[in-house]
């Protein structure tokens, strides 16, 4: 194993969060999302069930601490020195009386942080109440502000490197989707697809393996379909049944997400209503995309088509993607819904999924797409037509 990337990609990611530190008048940032760690130096460990961060400053250089057993991943995945790898000792594992934030405060002053300006992820799902409390008071004389997303900015610009992997996602994508389709018979049993889907996901092609997407399967069949994100079950799919699949692949970290829909019998007139409307809606919105185009323009564009059509849909309809772990595959920066005026940046990815839940059915297209200078492409390539079986 090796970091995916040359450490010159990395330098240049530490360049652009070292601007915006000072841009925000910090001395150092304190991380807790592992996907932000892992685009910053490599690393690589399903470790983050433990306290684990990594420090990084205008002139401190990233140190990964985490538990002790974990620190070999950093080794062989990141370009980082032993100097920069701390692991907490095992005593402090899941202990009552102590936190192993309280050596982690210990070492961050011992780096010279004591009295800093010193920024913090604050709304991320890694890096829990109770660490950053004892952290702050390991450190009472620093100066603790709120830093969230600030490193998931730097990283919605996708570099020509993180572009090549999001494409190789996307290809095992469709044959995950594929995979999906051939095995969505009535009589076979959610779970057994769900399994064949993520074996595909995980083989990838003979050229380049997969890992685990971040978000898992979904399979949204008959009435479970009125709702957006519910898990596989041992029930056999059943003829008639509208079933939409929410699939993605994973390539390095960096995530594809591409959602397709298959109708197990003849499809009704309100079926194909909306998948005219979605469709329709998918090439107008992809239309529009150029750089420096406001998230709120894309989603008016959609809403337009809605509004022909008669239909509504509630939720926003994307996202930007790109590297992540379980739970959550977007980035938490470009939402693309009313009133969001953020433009969207040259060479950023983004998740458009057009999913319309009814009362007792629903359907679900997806793109990821590569936003371009002028125009925009989409990564991922399958069939959106509805896919009849009968």
């Amino acid at each position: 194993m090796a970091p995916p990337f040359p450490q010159s990609e990395y330098d240049d990611r530490l360049a652009r969060v070292r601007t915006a530190l000072v841009a925000k008048g910090l001395d150092a940032i304190v991380i807790g999302d592992p996907s932000n760690i892992n685009w910053l130096t490599g690393y690589d460990a399903w470790s983050f069930y433990t306290p684990q961060i990594m420090v990084v400053g205008t002139d401190l250089d990233p140190i990964w601490m985490g538990r002790e057993m974990d620190a070999g991943a950093a080794k062989f995945t990141t370009y980082l020195n032993p100097e920069q790898i701390v692991g907490f000792p095992e005593p402090l594992v899941q202990r009552p009386d102590t936190h192993p934030a309280v050596f982690m405060a210990d070492q961050m002053k011992a780096a010279g942080l004591g009295g800093e300006r010193i920024g913090h992820e604050s709304d991320v799902y890694y890096l829990s109440y109770a660490a950053t409390n004892h952290l702050k008071a390991g450190l009472p004389d620093a100066t603790w502000i709120d830093a969230d997303l600030l490193v998931n900015w730097v990283r919605v610009v996708k570099t020509p490197a993180e572009l090549d992997y999001m494409r190789q996602a996307a290809v095992i994508a469709g044959k995950a989707m594929q995979v999906a389709y051939d095995g969505c018979n009535p009589g076979v049993r959610q779970c057994d697809l769900m399994a064949e889907v993520s074996a595909a996901q995980i083989r990838g092609t003979p050229d380049f393996g997969g890992d685990m997407p971040a978000i898992h399967p979904l399979v949204l069949a008959g009435e479970a379909a009125s709702t957006a994100h519910p898990m596989w079950t041992d029930a056999p799919f059943e003829a008639d049944q509208i079933v939409a699949f929410e699939l993605g692949a994973c390539r390095k970290r960096y995530n594809a997400g591409l959602a397709r829909t298959v109708c197990l019998g003849p499809p009704n007139p309100a079926l194909r209503k909306t998948e005219a409307a979605v469709l329709e809606g998918m090439d107008a919105v992809v239309s529009t995309f150029r750089a420096g185009v406001p998230c709120q323009d894309v989603h008016a564009t959609w809403q337009a088509v809605l509004d022909r059509y008669g239909l509504e849909k509630k939720s926003r309809i994307g996202y930007s993607i790109g590297v992540n772990y379980a739970p959550d595959w977007g980035e938490h920066t470009l939402s693309f819904r009313p009133g969001d005026t953020t433009p969207v940046p040259e060479n950023a990815v983004v998740h458009i999924i057009l999913g319309m839940w009814m009362d007792d059915w629903g359907m679900e297209v997806s793109e990821t797409i590569h936003v371009r200078a002028d125009d925009a492409v989409c990564l991922t390539n399958f069939p959106r037509e509805v896919h009849v079986k009968d």
